[in-house]
């Protein structure tokens, strides 16, 4: 399985990525997939957001937990 997006909102943009990135790798895989188009670009929804509602950060993937994580960013 490779990188993908997840979904996409006005605002925001939720992607599975390689749970080894780095957080610019992330930054940089969401802005190749869909410009944000802010001039800060897509920031990474950090853990204690409430608009997380508990999650964590990086989420593991359920397909590939051991690989994979969800992560969500926003505009």
């Amino acid at each position: 399985m490779t990188s993908i997006v997840t979904k996409k909102t006005a605002f925001s943009i939720h992607v599975c990525v390689p749970a080894s990135w780095s957080d610019e790798q992330v930054i940089d895989f969401a802005e190749s997939e869909w410009s944000c188009g802010t001039e800060n670009g897509w920031q990474i929804r950090r853990q204690g957001d409430p608009l997380l509602y508990g999650n964590d950060e990086r989420v593991p993937c359920r397909g590939h937990p051991k690989d994979k994580v969800h992560i969500v960013l926003d505009a």
